[in-house]
Parts: C-alpha cells; structure tokens; sequence
C-alpha cells in the first residue's frame, strides 16, 4: 500500500535533480566519487592454476594480447595481471562449450510459451455486424 504522508517526486522535479546530477558530475574529481580499492599483493590473492591444453593456452595467450593491443594504455600493472588470470580462468568454460555437438538442424532445448492461454474466437462472421430482428415498415 500507498503511505499517504510519504511526498512523491514529480516528473518535473525528477528531471531537474537528474540534470544537477549531471551537470555537478563533471565539476566532481572521479577519484572523489569513485575511489579505487586498495591493491592487493600478489602474494595474497589465491592462485587458481589450470591445467590447459596448448592449443587452450594459445588461445588465452591470445586473447590476453588482444585485449592489452586494444587498452593497454588504460589499464595499470594489477588490472593487467587480472586480466590474464580471467583470461586463463574463462578457457576451460569455453572448451567445455565447445565441445558439445550442435548441428544446424537441431531445434532449441526451450520453447517460449504464453503464461496465460487466451481463448480463441470462433471462425465464422468475424467482423461482420450482427443483423437486427426489429425492421421497420
């Protein structure tokens, strides 16, 4: 339910607080708004070594270098080390992907139903108007 006492926020209203919002957030330094986590040692971060394949290792290597040829100048040392490990981490998911056999023909596992049946209307007279039994002499 509704609390009567509580005040609503107009349209009107919301759209000027929305454009101070955005026009102080230009004004604002990010690391002010956003300030960044501490860096964590790479002595504290837990290692999750996978075994890959060469072919697995190729291909993360890649990915990796792709990444960096495209944003290396925005991102520091410890994003960079983050990066490589997700890199390493998503490989096995995507082999695991890829080795399921799907052939163009097949049909999808789900079907989209309605939630709610409607009832069909009957074929015939669709949109003709009914004719009246009352006619006039």
């Amino acid at each position: 339910m509704k609390n009567k006492n509580a005040r609503t926020l107009s349209r009107r209203e919301f759209a000027q607080r929305a454009a101070m919002l955005s026009a102080t957030a230009s004004l604002v330094p990010a690391e002010v708004m956003l300030p960044r986590a501490p860096a964590v040692p790479a002595a504290q971060t837990p290692q999750t070594t996978t075994k890959l394949t060469a072919a697995g290792q190729a291909e993360a290597d890649a990915r990796y270098h792709q990444i960096l040829s495209l944003y290396s100048e925005r991102l520091d040392d410890a994003q960079k080390a983050n990066i490589k490990k997700m890199c390493a981490e998503l490989q096995p998911s995507l082999e695991r992907i890829r080795s399921f056999n799907l052939e163009n023909g097949d049909a999808p596992a789900l079907y989209l139903k309605p939630l709610v049946e409607r009832e069909k209307k009957p074929a015939g007279n669709s949109g003709a108007k009914p004719e009246t039994s009352s006619k006039k002499p």
